[in-house]
């Protein structure tokens, strides 16, 4: 039996260029406006070359109705399908939206690696600038640093996948009016409405007043993360540079001899490669005790993290519980 041919579309969506270079790709799939619209513009521009993938979250009971939208979406556009289900609840302590980010991060690994022979590594997500501008918010929120304010990257590997986020200049607002120009039909999330959670009150209440007052900001927040994200590859390279000098473990003389800028930037390096992570309190006792060691008795024991920065002879060392 002839498969017939991907649907053409009278629709205007955004441009792809970024994705032009890729060969087979999967393109992240929740069913929402966003990815439907990728979904729809990846497989009318590249038939035969995009598959899809579709996390199951189990976390709500429309979670059922967003797999039926992508297995129907899927089977129209002749795209090749994965559903993946997951257990994203979350532990004790941990936020609901940052757990069932991670575990759709493990999912989509998983199953490029098992499936379509495990040639698939590059992956397609529909976020865009909107969703930019509410992660520079919350970092602002939470006192972030420069990897919090550079927000998404446009291209990052994770997990052995490569993503690609080719819409993060585009308004969501112009997605959803390519659906409508073409007919198409999507799944609205009923928690996005919800506004116990920080970002669905900044999108309700926060972009709109923004909007009003400053007409540009996508564009312009979008270059502030540009210029955090430049900043925070300069700083890499520069704790990387401080690395080789201060040795690993760090060598606490070789500490002293950097400004404290150079040490907090280094030693978050390192605790970074020895998979942990300093709070600014945290951070900043450690550089108190570094500058304080001068003598052989000198005692280090400092929370980091899960675990324990400690001074043992001459170096420092990270215990992870």
């Amino acid at each position: 039996m002839a498969v017939s041919p991907t649907p053409k579309l009278n629709a205007d969506f955004p441009s792809l260029g970024a994705l032009q270079h890729l060969g087979p790709f999967a393109v992240a799939l929740s069913g929402g406006a966003d990815s439907t619209a990728l979904l729809i513009a990846c497989a009318t521009r590249w038939p035969g070359r995009v598959h899809a993938v579709h996390v199951h979250h189990g976390l709500q009971a429309a979670a059922d109705g967003f797999e039926a939208h992508c297995v129907a979406l899927c089977e129209r556009m002749h795209v090749p399908l994965v559903v993946q289900r997951v257990n994203a609840a979350h532990a004790a302590g941990e936020s609901p939206e940052d757990a069932a980010r991670q575990a759709r991060y493990r999912a989509f690994a998983e199953a490029l690696q098992h499936n379509w022979g495990g040639h698939i590594k590059h992956m397609a997500l529909a976020q865009h600038a909107d969703d930019q501008v509410e992660t520079l918010l919350l970092a602002l929120s939470r006192g972030a640093g420069l990897p919090g304010l550079a927000c998404m990257p446009a291209v990052a590997e994770r997990h052995g996948v490569t993503y690609h986020r080719p819409w993060l200049d585009v308004p969501g607002s112009q997605l959803r009016d390519a659906l409508r120009a073409a007919g198409e039909t999507w799944v609205e999330d009923p928690t996005n409405s919800d506004t116990r959670y920080t970002r669905n009150r900044i999108r309700a209440e926060l972009l709109p007043v923004i909007e009003r007052a400053f007409s540009s900001f996508r564009q312009t927040f979008a270059r502030s993360a540009s210029h955090a994200a430049q900043a925070q590859t300069l700083l890499q390279e520069v704790a990387a540079q401080d690395f080789q000098q201060v040795g690993n473990p760090p060598v606490i003389k070789a500490l002293q001899q950097l400004s404290e800028a150079r040490q907090s930037n280094v030693l978050r390096h390192w605790l970074a490669l020895e998979h942990s992570q300093a709070s600014a309190a945290q951070l900043q006792a450690l550089l108190v005790q570094v500058k304080a060691c001068t003598t052989r008795g000198h005692h280090i024991d400092i929370k980091v993290g899960r675990g324990f920065v400690r001074r043992d002879g001459a170096v420092l060392r990270c215990y992870n519980l």
